[in-house]
């Protein structure tokens, strides 16, 4: 397994990791044991990096994810975990906390939940609006000092942030957005994480499954499937967008790979700071996904696919107007 370096503080780990959320209905029902058969899977294949969040199916994620490690040597993952969004009992979402008693609220259930001593790397998801990065950060710090997390990562904020975030503690990554129609983070975000030794844990680099190439017009989404609300799903915007995977299908083709390798392919060529989270819910998406490893891009190849699919590409954005207004990254787009 080809490793990559998270920043210049945060672990070394292999170059693709395995995304947990949609193993805990965020996408609709999942199949609990073969969420954990393809952890166990990843594990096998040498994937290093888990990443969830506590508020991913209530809790049910970290359970799952403690479920599928009993048993296994603790030191041979690293954990990533996301926390503060609130939610509420219609599965709702009711903000952010992201105090330092919230902090180390959190954490407690969190390693409960896990069934593990310590966490690799904690993040705020979001930005918090009435708590400064600074207070949530030294927050994380001193959990470091105590021994219950080894880095502080962020999540989804712009390179202000960012900034005042490193002043206070080094920050091993920076989780965002990133696939060939989500691009916003190139203008000033990579830069300055760059600029500050901090490495790029993308997820969504098959924008949710939308240029899989396994989507299809015709396809309904499960109850509970949060894309059935998003913009680049609906209407002339899934038209749209499905025509831009039809221009990658036959690249991908002409290659001899899937279009969900090319894509994927595409993000890891984008530097050796970037580890993509593989959202695979299954063994074979996983398999497929693990095949991007094994491709490799030329120059005129990366030229053809940034011809056919320009940064601004991509009809609809990322989330609801409600949810983009709450994140730090998209200010100004990036």
């Amino acid at each position: 397994m080809q490793q990559r370096q998270l920043g210049n503080t945060g672990p070394t780990t292999a170059a693709l990791g395995l995304g947990c959320m949609g193993m805990s209905g965020m996408y609709g029902p999942a199949d609990e044991e073969e969420g954990i058969a393809t952890i166990h899977a990843a594990m096998d294949a040498g994937v290093v990096l888990l990443d969830t969040g506590d508020f991913y199916g209530m809790g049910h994620n970290e359970m799952l994810i403690g479920r599928a490690l009993k048993g296994k040597n603790r030191d041979k993952v690293q954990i990533s975990v996301k926390f503060g969004a609130l939610r509420d009992p219609a599965n709702g979402w009711s903000g952010y906390d992201a105090r330092p008693a919230a902090v180390r609220n959190f954490v407690a259930y969190t390693l409960k939940r896990l069934g593990v001593d310590y966490i690799d790397i904690y993040r705020p998801a979001r930005l918090d609006p009435n708590v400064p990065i600074e207070d949530t950060v030294g927050a994380i710090s001193r959990l470091i000092e105590e021994g219950y997390v080894r880095h502080v990562g962020l999540s989804e904020v712009g390179a202000e942030t960012i900034r005042r975030a490193a002043a206070v503690a080094p920050i091993s990554d920076l989780q965002i957005e990133y696939s060939l129609i989500s691009r916003s983070l190139e203008a000033t975000i990579l830069p300055t994480c760059r600029e500050l030794g901090i490495g790029i844990t993308a997820y969504g680099v098959l924008s949710r499954g939308l240029i899989s190439g396994h989507w299809t017009p015709e396809r309904s989404l499960a109850k509970g499937d949060f894309r059935g609300s998003a913009p680049r799903f609906s209407g002339d915007n899934l038209t749209h967008n499905l025509a831009l995977v039809d221009t990658l299908r036959s690249l991908a083709q002409a290659k001899g790979v899937t279009v969900a390798q090319l894509a994927i392919t595409w993000v890891l060529s984008r530097g050796d700071d970037i580890v993509p989270l593989i959202g695979a819910r299954t063994r074979t998406r996983l398999a497929e996904s693990l095949g991007a490893l094994n491709v490799s891009l030329s120059a005129a190849e990366l030229a053809q696919i940034e011809a056919a699919i320009p940064a601004d590409a991509a009809a609809g954005e990322r989330y609801q107007p409600a949810q983009m207004a709450h994140m730090d990254s998209e200010k100004g787009h990036g």
